[in-house]
């Protein structure tokens, strides 16, 4: 046994430690079990692993949970004024009490711990397959650790377009909270479905999300991960498209002392668009982590990646994004940009663009830049008038502005904006 792989199997049998696999038979015990199986034959990843040379996984692969302090928001939470079906977890416990009926989305949507032992159910053929078709060529052991032990979760199939947005919040209330959430969304052809979501969850917080996005219909996700200083999370989504399928996923992320978010995309059908984007913002002990693997698989298909980070007082950044073409995959256009503004000597991006490619008739680029403010910009804006407070927060909402720009829907950016506003207002440098 390799040193490596000694340590990945070290660190899987002290996360299993504090795992304990839910009660349940039917189709959900079956994937849960083979989830299981699958993780023993990989492992934990560990600092040596490739792909987690930049974010150390440690915090992740403990038993427990680090204490996360409750962070005292007197904010009004994202896209409240928005008319949307509301489905609340707190720590990761479903709360009805303070849910919307489900029945007022008008999609299909049931909770994980109810329609695992539904044997006709939907689910049953989308249950962490996406997840598995996901692990090649690299491993996403956490996200397989989640399949198996995942006690609950939303299941939301559309078949129309849905009457309104959903809207999954997540609330914190235990210090030592340890949650783990696994969703899974199927859109039928021509379907339609916004998810919007919210919230730190928990003091450590494990999400997988599958999506499929069948011929035709169009998803749209937009996140607000939660202004708790010292929560840790690692989250997946994975994603496969069919023909003419629209999918865009945007993450807006404030401060955390760990996050690590990754999307698995792949352009099944003709004529696919998959767009992912973020925007983070850190100050001091924080550390964020974007890892993106899309692959065209079929012609005709555009993929864009757009990332930008604000970061400070040492903050961290890292980005990793893969765009692979096969050798099917003619007329491909995708685009990837990575970027970071370091307001101080101090803070670090790191960065691992990929392009490979096997098709001969495409259109592919990727750039990856890192700098300080624009001292220029900054001294014309000051000859105006502006205070250098507010000159600097023009300048980071406009360097900010392309990856806000994927979001279609005008109302839920500007939220984005007003939210980053109000977080550069209490971060601005003295």
């Amino acid at each position: 046994m390799s040193a490596l792989v000694k340590a990945r199997t070290e660190a899987l049998a002290t996360r299993l430690a504090g795992c304990e696999v839910p009660a349940g038979a039917g189709w959900l015990g079956a994937a849960r079990a083979d989830a299981l199986q699958r993780l023993g034959a990989m492992g934990l990843p560990t600092r040596r692993d490739e792909y987690w040379r930049y974010t150390d996984p440690a915090t992740l692969n403990r038993p427990d949970a680090l204490p996360a302090a409750l962070f005292d928001n007197t904010e009004t939470l994202p896209f409240s004024g928005m008319d949307r079906l509301r489905l609340v977890f707190v720590d990761g416990v479903f709360d009805a009490a303070q849910s919307d009926d489900p029945v007022l989305a008008g999609a299909e949507i049931s909770r994980l711990a109810d329609a695992g032992q539904t044997e006709g159910h939907w689910a049953r053929d989308h249950y962490g397959v996406l997840e598995a078709r996901g692990q090649t060529p690299v491993h996403r052991a956490h996200a397989t650790l989640n399949t198996a032990f995942a006690p609950d979760g939303v299941l939301i199939r559309v078949t129309g377009k849905a009457a309104k947005p959903v809207s999954l919040v997540y609330l914190h209330t235990d210090e030592g909270s340890d949650a783990m959430l696994h969703h899974v969304i199927r859109l039928d052809p021509g379907a339609e479905l916004t998810l919007l979501e919210n919230g730190p969850a928990a003091a450590r917080f494990s999400k997988v999300m599958e999506v499929d996005v069948a011929e035709g219909a169009r998803f749209h996700h937009i996140r607000a991960q939660g202004r708790d200083h010292q929560r840790r999370a690692v989250t997946h989504i994975f994603a496969r498209l069919g023909p003419a399928a629209l999918f865009k996923s945007f993450t807006l992320t404030a401060n955390g002392r760990l996050t690590r978010n990754e999307v698995v995309i792949e352009l099944a059908g003709a004529g696919g668009v998959a767009h992912v984007a973020g925007a983070a913002v850190g100050d001091g002990d924080y550390h964020h982590d974007d890892t993106v693997f899309v692959t065209h698989g079929a012609p005709d298909c555009e993929s864009r990646q757009v990332f930008k980070k604000v970061l400070k007082n040492g903050a961290t950044g890292v980005f990793q994004g893969k765009i692979l073409v096969q050798q099917v995959a003619q007329k491909t256009d995708g685009y990837q940009i990575s970027q970071s503004l370091l307001l101080d000597e101090d803070s670090n991006f790191l960065v691992k663009p990929e392009l490979e490619i096997y098709a001969d008739d495409v259109k592919c680029s990727h750039g990856s830049t890192s700098g300080a403010m624009d001292e220029t910009a900054l001294y014309y804006l000051r000859s105006r008038g502006l205070p250098k407070s507010e000159a600097e927060g023009l300048l980071v909402l406009a360097f900010l502005a392309e990856a806000i720009a994927e979001i279609e829907d005008e109302g839920i950016a500007e939220e984005i904006r007003a939210r980053l506003e109000g977080w550069l207002a209490r971060h601005r440098r003295r």
